[in-house]
């Protein structure tokens, strides 16, 4: 059974967020509407809606990640919701009790929502699958298979900018093959009515037959992002220039870094994103990362507000 069986509640609504692929074009709508409607919030001087009140959300973290944890927590309080973060790193699935069991005894707290990270693929399905009926789970990445709300927040972010997304024509660039972010995007994007996608990289950081996901492939980042009006451009993680997948950090960028001069070759009008934190002089070029293209602040503003979205909707709260 896939993640999106498991989704939906008996009358269609979002019960966990585990996974982009399955979902449908209408409820994906639905969710960047709510996260329009959560933006004004931010800019009040009480950032506070009532929705969540009374209900608890545990950020469960067995693999760090600052930027998503805070945004979360930021997202819960905005919400009114009680929040915990455990870092379950240094906790009790390391001194041996099961998952099973650390579960049990959150539930006990009367917890409402888990936000999950974990570096396991199809970790937030089983820890969903496992959890009392009352609870609801939202993957906050796992592995190297899916991170649902960093692709909604991208989404969100994109929408903003080019208000259509029938007509556009997206380049993803660099570690396709391990990335959670990458595949996440390539499923929002298609089922958004994208025409073409394209993922661009070196022939070794890009999965076998990924084409049947029906994108085109480009080991050449000129050719790739050219007449592009949207680049994504992925983290490169520190141990792939470590192995013997990449020479070096300087060579990526060399190859495939993003420059002002390799930016002229997309849309006059392109935006470029990235979902942090940037290696700066290794994906892309710091001219570039601070240029009027960029609009990778833009997405950590919105990434509070489809959380939000997430969450509320998840929740079955109505949005005032």
């Amino acid at each position: 059974m896939g993640s999106q069986n498991i989704q939906l509640d008996q009358t269609g609504k979002l019960k966990h967020f585990l996974s982009i692929d399955g979902l449908s074009r209408d409820l994906i709508t639905t969710i960047l509407d709510h996260a329009e409607t959560f933006t004004s919030v931010s800019e009040r001087s009480s950032k506070k809606v009532p929705i969540l009140r009374g209900k608890t959300v545990i950020n469960l973290f067995f693999e760090s990640s600052t930027r998503t944890r805070t945004t979360f927590e930021l997202a819960a309080k905005r919400l009114s919701a009680d929040v915990m973060n455990i870092n379950l790193e240094s906790s009790a699935t390391k001194k041996g009790e099961s998952l099973s069991d650390t579960l049990k005894t959150l539930e006990a707290m009367q917890a409402d929502m888990f936000v999950v990270r974990h570096q396991d693929s199809g970790a937030a399905e089983f820890i969903a699958r496992q959890v009392a009926q009352n609870i609801s789970v939202i993957n906050a990445g796992d592995g190297s298979h899916s991170h649902p709300t960093q692709a909604m927040l991208d989404m969100f972010t994109i929408r903003k900018h080019k208000k259509t997304f029938e007509q556009l024509r997206v380049a993803i660039v660099g570690d396709i093959a391990h990335s959670r972010v990458a595949r996440s995007e390539i499923h929002a994007l298609q089922i958004l009515g994208v025409p073409e996608i394209r993922v661009v990289g070196p022939k070794t950081l890009i999965p076998t037959a990924i084409e049947k996901l029906g994108v085109r492939t480009f080991n050449s980042l000129e050719r790739g992002i050219d007449k592009a009006d949207v680049i994504i451009m992925l983290r490169l993680q520190q141990e792939r220039m470590r192995s013997a997948l990449l020479p070096s950090g300087r060579e990526f960028f060399n190859t495939f870094g993003l420059t002002k001069e390799k930016l002229r070759l997309a849309k006059s009008d392109v935006i470029v994103m990235h979902p942090g934190p940037i290696n700066r002089g290794v994906e892309i070029d710091s001219k570039v990362a601070d240029s009027p293209a960029s609009v990778i602040l833009q997405q950590v503003t919105h990434g509070i507000a489809v959380r939000m979205a997430v969450m509320s909707l998840t929740m079955g709260a109505s949005v005032t």
